[in-house]
């Protein structure tokens, strides 16, 4: 059994001024910004504890927003998401790439936030 829950909205940049991009959807989305200390080319905009995460990220492909759902056991999450259409991309860092049948790419990562236990969907 492992637990799974929506986690995040990565906000993708195809930029070279990452800290315009993050002012900007700063603004847009009214949350303040603040350096992600651990890991270079992001920027998190701060949300409540227990909240989804939201981040803006510098990448090379072409600017999207992508989703990351999280869960306490990835290598069991992204086999139930291939049991319903979803197909591995890439494993990068500490979480996976994945295509959803209907195209749009999105990662599976590992839990982190407040609350996970209590309000994840548990999947046998």
């Amino acid at each position: 059994m492992h637990r799974s829950r929506l986690g995040g909205i990565i906000i993708d940049c195809q930029t070279e001024d990452l800290e315009f991009a993050g002012s900007f959807w700063s603004a847009a989305l009214g949350l303040d910004t603040g350096r992600d200390e651990v890991e270079q080319g992001y920027i998190k905009l701060h949300t409540d504890p227990g909240e989804i995460h939201v981040e803006v990220q510098k990448v090379e492909h072409s600017s999207r927003v992508h989703i990351d759902i999280e869960t306490d056991d990835i290598e069991a999450e992204v086999r139930r998401l291939e049991s319903l259409g979803a197909r591995r991309i890439e494993f990068v860092r500490r979480w996976c790439v994945m295509e959803a049948p209907t195209g749009q790419r999105f990662c599976v990562v590992q839990a982190e936030r407040q609350g996970f236990s209590e309000k994840a969907t548990e999947w046998p």
